[in-house]
């Protein structure tokens, strides 16, 4: 994990409040259409639709996230969902703790 790349990305608060939705799907966006029940994440569009953001400054926002390594993407048909990798997560957190304390067992 690149904590420059992590740390830049969580600037955002926009990026945050992203990150903060898909901790809770059901809360935060509408039921999946029937046949995306049973897959993991939410449709981009979902996204876009709850943000204020542009088309294009979501999904930039989102490869972001992606790109530090705290959602994954997963194609279906064309439909694209997103959802957090929180193990990436707690990664990202135990090293920007490990960073700011010198902490180096955790």
């Amino acid at each position: 994990m690149n904590i420059d790349l992590i740390i830049r990305t969580l600037g955002n608060s926009h990026r945050r409040q992203m990150l903060t939705w898909l901790k809770n799907p059901r809360a935060n966006f509408p039921p999946p259409l029937e046949e995306h029940e049973n897959l993991e994440g939410v449709c981009g569009s979902y996204i876009f639709e709850k943000s204020t953001l542009s088309q294009a400054t979501v999904s930039q926002y989102l490869s972001a996230l992606e790109a530090a390594g705290l959602v994954k993407r997963e194609r279906h048909g064309q439909w694209t969902f997103f959802r957090r990798d929180e193990d990436a997560i707690t990664n990202a957190a135990l090293l920007i703790k490990r960073e700011l304390t010198g902490d180096i067992h955790g």
